[in-house]
């Protein structure tokens, strides 16, 4: 099969970012303040995202791996189903054990989920223009994720208002929504993701190829060679000091994370006194947040294009950690939410900057299991700071571990030391990589 141009490769790339990502807006809001209303306590709440990132910790690198070996397109519609299964169970959990449940089908999805997308449009890409850089379209591709979300909340925020069925509870409506929508993604992923069929290393097919059950085997043959991909990346991140550091970042940025993702909600019911009230205020909030989430992503572009893509992220992920120690500071509700809004205006600006950092240690073998490791990463560190800032709140305050997690975000920036001394080096080589 003759692979897609770069543009074509682009427009279906950002039209299923689009479709994955506006039913997460719907649920962005209550996703925390769901479980809160049926009787969960906050550090139950945020153990259910523990939970979540220890099994995406758990299944990152075999899924990561499978991807690399069999092909994209298999592990993203295994993907978009589990995301059907994990929005239907959390609409209609009410025990702890229940949301837990649909907390480990999220990890399952998100596993899947987390990079093969991006590792098939960057391989269609350099397919026809070997070695290019990506970080144009990925910039685009925060600033339609950013923008799907922001609608998605905004719609959630005004179905929250509504209430039209008032046999349910006014936050369970979006998750219903989000799984019809879930259900769409996943049409949209088989009809429109089209790619060769993986080739095993040697470049002759398996046994059987061209005959009846030839794509079982083939399927197979790519099965096996998944522990080897993964020990591949798993090998390159322990002799790359690069890619090493940019691994560790997500230590530090996830338990930033943790405060303006899951405790702004928590905030804002504190200081509105009720979760339906900061539910359907949070939609609107979460609405705009994305918004300037898509503003950031695409300013960073233009920034990296004038300092450098690694100084440009740097500087985005201090800016992020200070503006979540600022969250805990403030004491009113309007105060969080612009606090919020600039903090998240800065975190859409740190993944076009950080994504293309991690290309240029990869290669189309590992491509997936590159992305697999900076998530897995990320959920594991998430998985071990929302509980412990969780159970900072109930000891302490809310504030005070807001405040916290802000403050050991900012560190992160120190891993970034060796990749701005790589590019560095590129930059005296006059070794830049064309821009897509």
């Amino acid at each position: 099969m003759t692979p897609l141009s770069p543009r074509a490769a682009r427009r279906v790339f950002l039209l299923l970012t689009a479709t994955r990502w506006f039913p997460v807006g719907l649920v962005v809001a209550v996703t925390t303040l769901l479980p809160l209303e049926r009787g969960l306590s906050v550090t139950q709440t945020l153990t259910l995202a523990s939970i979540t990132g220890l099994v995406v910790f758990a299944l990152e690198l075999p899924t990561g791996g499978f991807a690399d070996a069999i092909g994209r397109r298999p592990v993203l519609v295994a993907a978009a189903s589990m995301q059907v299964l994990a929005a239907t169970l959390f609409a209609t959990a009410q025990s702890f054990w229940a949301f837990a449940l649909a907390a480990a089908a999220t990890g399952t999805f998100r596993a899947l989920d987390s990079g093969p997308m991006e590792a098939w449009f960057v391989d269609t890409v350099h397919a026809t223009s070997p070695g290019a850089d990506v970080d144009r379209t990925l910039s685009h591709h925060g600033a339609v994720l950013g923008v799907s979300i922001a609608l998605g909340a905004l719609v959630s925020g005004g179905l929250v208002w509504w209430h039209p069925v008032t046999a349910w509870s006014a936050l369970t409506l979006p998750y219903v929504a989000y799984a019809v929508l879930a259900v769409a993604h996943l049409v949209m992923v088989g009809v429109l993701l089209k790619e060769p069929s993986p080739v095993p290393d040697g470049g002759a097919l398996p046994d059987g190829g061209g005959r009846p059950g030839g794509a079982v085997r083939r399927a197979l043959a790519s099965a096996r060679r998944t522990p080897a991909v993964v020990a591949d990346g798993v090998r390159l991140a322990g002799t790359n000091r690069v890619l090493l550091g940019l691994l560790l970042v997500e230590v530090f940025w996830s338990t930033g994370m943790v405060v303006f993702e899951s405790m702004t909600p928590i905030r804002l019911a504190e200081l509105l006194g009720s979760e339906q009230r900061a539910g359907a205020l949070m939609g609107a909030v979460a609405s705009v947040g994305w918004g300037v989430f898509a503003l950031g992503a695409a300013l960073a572009g233009l920034a990296a294009r004038r300092v450098g893509v690694v100084r440009a992220a740097m500087a985005a992920r201090v800016l992020n950690g200070l503006g979540a120690v600022w969250m805990g500071l403030v004491a009113g509700p309007a105060a969080l939410v612009v606090a919020y809004l600039v903090t998240y205006a800065l975190h859409g600006a740190g993944g076009p900057t950080y994504q293309p950092l991690l290309h240029r240690e990869a290669v189309a073998r590992n491509r997936s299991t590159v992305l697999s490791m900076a998530s897995m990463t990320s959920f594991a560190a998430f998985a071990v700071a929302a509980p412990v800032l969780g159970r900072t709140a109930e000891l302490v305050s809310t504030p005070v571990a807001m405040v916290i997690g802000g403050a050991v975000s900012v560190l992160g920036v120190l891993c970034f030391v060796p990749a701005l001394r790589r590019e560095k080096e590129l930059d005296r080589a006059r070794q830049v990589a064309v821009s897509v």
